[in-house]
């Protein structure tokens, strides 16, 4: 026995479709980890409150670093070099 589907089912289905793939494509990007890349000029030892607040900052927004986020730091230690000479 076939069935046919008529064309206002047809449409409701796809709206339907329509309106919940966005819901579906959030819920996969739930668990995307973001890579912040952090610069500084002196060393890790000579900024180590800053870089506490840094991390206590992103934490009151609601990142934590490991499972939102991954900070990378890189440090010059004081060689600082222009290419502009």
């Amino acid at each position: 026995m076939r069935t046919r589907i008529g064309r206002r089912e047809f449409i409701t289905l796809l709206g339907g479709a329509a309106l919940a793939w966005p819901v579906a494509a959030r819920a996969q990007q739930a668990g995307k980890v973001f890579r912040i890349g952090f610069l500084g000029s002196p060393s890790a030892a000579s900024l180590p409150e800053r870089n506490e607040a840094f991390r206590a900052g992103l934490r009151d927004l609601g990142y934590q670093e490991g499972r939102d986020i991954v900070i990378e730091y890189r440090w010059a230690d004081g060689r600082l070099t222009s290419s502009l000479r």
